[in-house]
C-alpha cells in the first residue's frame, strides 16, 4: 500500500478526538500484552493458516471483565474499536461491528491506527482499487466499482501511473508467503472500508470543521493563552478612545445583568431532573425506537409510522404533544388536531395569527410587505374578519413597525398569543373529547425481531428516502390547495363561466 509519508501542514488546525484516540490506543495495547492480554491462536480461513485470532466473544469477555463493563456495554465497547479500525473482521468485514460469537478478528497493525493521522489520499484509493482489479480481474463489490469508474475519471492525467503501481504491489504480494499477503490484504481492506465506507454508510472518522485551538494542550499552557488574549485585548481597549455612547451601552448590560433574575442551584437541578423524567421514553439514546431504529435494520416503518401529516399517530407522538405547547405546535399533526378543537371552540384566530407570524419569519424577503399587509387587515385592523385580543401597548408597537415590515416585527404579539394560548386553550385541549379520542385511536406499534438473515436482505433492499426538499414542496401545495379552497367564491363569476360552457 502507498500512503505518503510527508504529512500535511495543517497550521493552527487540529483533530478533535485525538485525546480520545490515545487513550483507545493504550487498551488496544493492553489487550496484545502476552501476560495479561487476550490469547489469540491460529484459525484457518478457507484453506489458509492464520495467526493470532481471536473469537469476539473472547474479546467481549475480556473488556467486560478488565473494565467491569456488562455484556451489552462491552459489546458496545468492542464495536467502537472495529469501527476506528483497532480490530477488524476476518470474515464479515462489511459490517463494523463486534458479534458476541465465534466470530473471528485480529488485531490492526500499529501503521493503520487513526492517531498515526494518515490522510486517504485519492491516489492511495485509486492504487487499492486497481490492485483489486487486478487480482479478482474485474469482479468488484458495486460500490468499489463505482469509486474506481470515478477515479478513474477524476484522476485520468496520472492513471497510468496508479496502473504500474498497483501492478508492481501486486507482483510483489505474489512473492510473500502466502498467510502473510492474506493477512496484509485483510488489514489493508480494513483500512479502506473505514476511511472510505460505502454510501449511505456512517463513518466513526468523520472529525467535523477543524478547531483552531488545539485540545490536546496542557490546561496550563491553555489557561496562560487565554490571559495572554485577555490583557492584549485589554491593552488595545485601553489606548483607543471610549465614546459617550459605548459607555452607556456598557452600562446599560451591566444593569441588565445585575436585574436578570437568578435561581437556586437545588431549583435548577430540580428543573433538570424534571426535564430528563419526562423526555427519557422519549430519547432515542435512552429507550428504543418502535417498531424499529431504521439506520440499524434498514426498515423504514418507523418513517412510516411518524410521518409529519400521517392520519393516525402513534402514542408516543400524541403523548408529546401533552408536555407543552410548543411540542404541540412544532409537530403539524398535532398542530392540525390543535386546529380541530379551536374551530369547535370558535377561537382559532389566535392560533392563524401564529402561523401567520412564523410563514413571515421563515418566507422569502420579496413576498415580506405583502405578508405583513394581508395579516394586518385580517388580524390587526379594526374591524378585522379575525381580530385578535391583544393589550394596547403590544397593538400599538406591532401596527407602527408594519409601517416598515421585517421579518421579525411580530415577535412581540405572536409572544403575546402563545402565552395566551398556552394559560388557557392548551389545557383546555388536553381535556377536550378530542384530544382524548385521538389517545385512544393511537398506534402502539409492536417492536420488530429480525432474524440476521432478514437484516441482511433489508440492507440489500434499501431504498432513498424522501428528500426534504419534495416534502417541503408537497406541503407548500398543500397549503395552496387549501387557501384557495377556504378563499371565497366569486358566484358572478362562476355563472358567467357556465353560461359560456352553455
Amino acid at each position: 500500500m502507498t500512503i505518503r509519508t510527508a504529512r500535511p501542514d495543517r497550521g493552527q488546525h487540529f483533530r478533535p478526538r485525538l485525546h480520545c484516540l490515545k487513550k483507545l490506543d493504550a487498551i488496544v495495547v493492553e489487550m496484545q500484552d502476552p501476560k495479561s492480554g487476550l490469547k489469540s491462536s491460529e484459525q484457518k480461513l478457507n484453506v489458509t493458516t492464520i495467526p493470532h485470532v481471536i473469537a469476539g466473544k473472547d474479546i467481549i469477555a475480556w473488556i467486560a471483565n478488565k473494565m467491569a463493563f456488562t455484556t451489552e456495554e462491552a459489546q458496545t465497547f468492542g464495536t467502537m474499536l472495529v469501527a476506528y479500525n483497532y480490530i477488524y473482521a476476518l470474515q464479515n468485514h462489511k459490517k463494523l461491528v463486534m458479534c458476541n460469537d465465534s466470530s473471528l478478528y485480529r488485531f490492526q497493525t500499529p501503521y493503520f491506527w487513526p492517531t498515526q493521522k494518515w490522510v486517504a489520499d485519492d491516489t492511495d484509493y485509486a492504487i487499492y482499487l486497481a490492485k483489486i482489479n487486478i487480482r479478482k480481474k474485474g469482479m468488484m463489490e458495486p460500490y468499489e466499482q463505482a469509486q474506481y469508474n470515478h477515479l478513474h475519471k477524476w484522476l485520468y492525467h496520472k492513471w497510468d501511473f496508479i496502473v504500474m503501481q498497483a501492478t508492481e504491489q501486486y507482483k510483489a504480494g505474489r512473492e510473500r508467503n502466502k498467510s502473510d499477503r492474506v493477512v496484509f490484504d485483510c488489514q489493508e481492506r480494513a483500512y479502506w472500508i473505514v476511511n472510505r465506507p460505502p454510501r449511505r454508510t456512517h463513518s466513526a472518522l468523520d472529525n467535523g470543521p477543524d478547531r483552531l485551538i488545539d485540545p490536546n494542550t496542557d490546561e496550563v499552557t491553555r489557561f496562560l493563552f487565554i490571559m495572554m488574549m485577555s490583557v492584549t485585548i485589554f491593552c488595545v481597549n485601553y489606548n483607543r478612545k471610549i465614546s459617550f455612547d459605548q459607555y452607556r451601552r456598557v452600562n446599560m448590560f451591566y444593569q441588565q445583568a445585575i436585574m436578570r433574575s437568578k435561581v437556586k442551584s437545588s431549583v435548577s437541578l430540580g428543573a433538570l431532573v424534571k426535564y430528563i423524567t419526562t423526555y427519557k421514553n422519549h430519547d432515542p439514546f435512552l429507550a428504543p425506537c418502535l417498531p424499529s431504529n431504521p439506520w440499524q435494520t434498514d426498515n423504514d416503518s418507523y418513517w412510516t409510522v411518524n410521518m409529519r401529516r400521517v392520519e393516525i399517530p402513534t402514542k408516543m407522538r400524541v403523548e408529546r404533544w401533552s408536555f407543552s405547547l410548543f411540542e404541540l405546535l412544532t409537530d403539524l399533526r398535532g398542530r392540525d388536531d390543535f386546529k380541530i378543537f379551536l374551530k369547535k371552540e370558535f377561537s382559532g384566530e389566535n392560533l392563524a395569527f401564529w402561523e401567520a407570524a412564523e410563514e413571515l419569519k421563515w418566507g422569502t424577503a420579496a413576498s415580506m410587505s405583502t405578508k405583513a399587509e394581508t395579516i394586518f387587515k385580517t388580524f390587526l385592523a379594526p374591524g378585522a374578519p379575525r381580530w385578535i385580543n391583544i393589550d394596547g401597548r403590544t397593538m400599538g408597537l406591532t401596527v407602527k413597525g408594519l409601517d416598515h415590515p421585517h421579518r421579525y416585527v411580530l415577535e412581540a404579539a405572536q409572544t403575546h398569543v402563545f402565552l395566551l394560548m398556552k394559560k388557557d386553550t392548551f389545557f383546555r385541549y388536553l381535556k377536550s373529547p378530542v384530544y382524548k379520542d385521538i389517545q385512544k385511536k393511537a398506534l402502539n406499534p409492536e417492536p420488530h425481531n429480525f432474524s440476521q438473515a432478514q437484516l441482511e436482505q433489508n440492507a440489500h433492499n434499501r431504498s432513498p428516502g424522501i428528500h426534504p426538499i419534495i416534502l417541503w414542496k408537497q406541503e407548500e401545495e398543500e397549503n395552496a390547495k387549501a387557501a384557495a379552497a377556504s378563499a371565497p367564491v366569486d358566484v358572478k363569476a362562476m355563472m358567467s363561466k357556465i353560461d359560456r360552457k352553455k
